[in-house]
Formats: C-alpha cells, sequence, structure tokens
C-alpha cells in the first residue's frame, strides 16, 4: 500500500489520469444500475433488458479490434477528452424516455456509449504505461484496478438510490457531470499523448494503413500464444459476464424480493472486496506471476459467483448475497491485476 501512494505522490499525471477514470466510471456505474432496472420496472420483461445489456456489449464486438487500431494512431489524451465529451453529450435522448413505449431510446444510447467507450478504454490503458517506469507498471495497474473498485462502489449504490428516487433524468444529468468533469481533469495532463503514427497523406490511403494495422493486430493475437489465449479468456468471460448481468436485475427483484437499491447495494458489495484485492495486488503483486494471479483469481472468482446464485435454493434473503460480492471481489482484482499486466 505505501508503494502505491508512493507512487501517486511522485506522479502528477498519473493522479489526473486515474482521477478522470474514476469520475467516468463511476457515472458509467450510476447510468448502468439506473438504466437496467429502470428497463426492467418499466417492461416487466427479461428479454428487453437482455437487450439493454446487449445494447451496451455489442460494440464490444463490433468495434473493440476497430477502435484499437484507432487508439494506436490518435493522440491518446485527446482521444479521452473527446470521448468524454461525445459520452456526455450522447445521454440527452435519454430525457425523451416516458414509459415503456420509448425504451428503444435507452437501447440506442446504450449502444453509443458502448461504442464511444471502445475508443477510451484503450486510449486510457496505452496511456499508464508512459506515465511511469516498467518496475511500476504492476503497481500503476492495481492502482488502476482500485480506481475501478471504488468508482464502482461509489456509482453502483448511487444508482439505485437515484433511479429509486430521480428516476432517468436524475441517472442522466449526473452521468453526464461525471463525463464533463473527467474531461476536464485529462485536459490538464502534461504527458503528451501522441503516439508517433504519421497521420499525412490522402484519405484512401490512411484507410489502408488503418486496414492492414487491424490484419497484423488479429494475426498477431491468433499466432501469440499468450496473446490468443488471452483472448479466449476475454471471449468467454464477457458471455458469462453479460449473462449475469442481464438476468441479475429479475434475480435480485424476483428470487431475493429487492428494490433498486437492494440492487445498488449488491452490485457495489463487489468493490469492497476488490479494493481489498486491489491492496493485495499493488503490494505483492511483483512477487507473483501475472499468469498465476489470473488463473487462480479467476477459479475462485467462479466458484463464489456459483454460490451467489444458488444459496437462494435454501435460505432467501439480500445480506448473503452482499457478502458474496464482497468475497467475489477480492480475487476478481487479483484477475483483472494479472490480465492486464499479461496485455
Amino acid at each position: 500500500m505505501r508503494a502505491t501512494w508512493r507512487m501517486l505522490a511522485g506522479r502528477r499525471d498519473l493522479r489526473l489520469v486515474l482521477s478522470a477514470g474514476f469520475i467516468s466510471m463511476a457515472g458509467d456505474w450510476i447510468l448502468t444500475i439506473g438504466l437496467i432496472y429502470k428497463v426492467y420496472a418499466t417492461t416487466g420483461s427479461t428479454v428487453a433488458s437482455a437487450l439493454a445489456m446487449a445494447s451496451a456489449f455489442a460494440p464490444q464486438v463490433l468495434l473493440g479490434a476497430v477502435a484499437g487500431v484507432f487508439a494506436d494512431r490518435w493522440d491518446r489524451k485527446r482521444t479521452m477528452i473527446a470521448a468524454d465529451l461525445l459520452l456526455a453529450a450522447g445521454l440527452l435522448p435519454l430525457l425523451l424516455v416516458r414509459g415503456a413505449g420509448q425504451v428503444w431510446i435507452i437501447f440506442a444510447v446504450m449502444f453509443w456509449e458502448g461504442a464511444v467507450q471502445q475508443f477510451f478504454s484503450p486510449a486510457e490503458q496505452a496511456m499508464v504505461p508512459r506515465l511511469v517506469p516498467d518496475d511500476e507498471l504492476v503497481t500503476a495497474n492495481a492502482a488502476s484496478g482500485q480506481v475501478a473498485n471504488v468508482s464502482r462502489l461509489a456509482g453502483s449504490a448511487l444508482g439505485g438510490i437515484l433511479a429509486a428516487f430521480g428516476g432517468i433524468i436524475a441517472v442522466t444529468l449526473v452521468d453526464a457531470a461525471s463525463f464533463l468533469a473527467s474531461a476536464a481533469l485529462l485536459g490538464l495532463v502534461q504527458a503528451s499523448g501522441r503516439t508517433g503514427c504519421r497521420q499525412g497523406g490522402p484519405v484512401r490511403s490512411r484507410l489502408a494503413q488503418v486496414g492492414a494495422e487491424l490484419r497484423d493486430g488479429l494475426r498477431l493475437a491468433t499466432r501469440h500464444r499468450v496473446l490468443r489465449a488471452l483472448m479466449i479468456f476475454a471471449l468467454v468471460t464477457s458471455v458469462g459476464e453479460g449473462t449475469m448481468s442481464t438476468l441479475f436485475t429479475p434475480f435480485v427483484e424476483r428470487v431475493l424480493h429487492g428494490s433498486s437499491q437492494d440492487l445498488g447495494l449488491i452490485v457495489a458489495a463487489q468493490a469492497i472486496g476488490g479494493i481489498a484485492g486491489g491492496m493485495v495486488a499493488a503490494a505483492s503483486g511483483h512477487r507473483f506471476r501475472a499468469s498465476r494471479l489470473m488463473c487462480c483469481g479467476a477459479v475462485a472468482f467462479g466458484l463464489v459467483d456459483l454460490a451467489i446464485f444458488l444459496y437462494p435454493l435454501g435460505y432467501v434473503a439480500v445480506w448473503p448475497a452482499v457478502a458474496g460480492m464482497i468475497v467475489v471481489g477480492l480475487p476478481g482484482a487479483l484477475t483483472l491485476a494479472g490480465l492486464i499486466t499479461l496485455f
């Protein structure tokens, strides 16, 4: 823990990038929890909830590889700032939603937000290594994971409260404000976000270069043993995460008989264990192989998740789900630190 604070104390740009990420991700969790619960509460349909989640996850499949190529060519800092501003503007149509007849607007907004986020995330991940030396990279990645967990803790809990008392309008305004604040902080970063890639030449030539880089990237991902394994791991776990996220709202409401506040509390609880796991990864991650952190963490994560969904067969209450989500946060943080470090 002391190593993390020493690293942050001496690196202003890293503090700004992580702070911007915290604010932006907290807003994401506010939006996700608020909208998913509102979709289910308004329509009473798990199909509508599934469509909402599919709208958020589809851009990862459709744009993930392409966005990564552009993030490698564009100025990373400017890309993040532009993405924040586009994310804020893209929320405005939610103010038109009044009932089940306008639920399609929620699907469209979630797709837009997910698509723009595909450009923000790789730019942010690529920016961190140039802010710290190589021997501090695992610690920096663990700190980044801590930021993600704290933002989940704050955003999920607040999202449930806003959805219950302020509705979609409150969720929309708070999330938009978070993106604007994130863009302002990134504007203060002094480190260059330039990639060194040449952007000149005719548009047709530049598109051809992008296509060639995309092919090179796909070829590398399929031929490199470690990258291939990580891509398969990410695919499988993303399918599982999408399934769980789709069914979690009806699980809390129908099986556990909980409210939107309970949903926000349960989702936020995972961040508590994630914070503890981030501390462990930051303090001792350099002592273990990144592959071991990822694999052991993933197995433990899956077993605890299984227990969370099975315990209502014998006992129906909200608090065991909260406890289980706290526990699962620890292996989740170790998995994430190992995965990002291997990448």
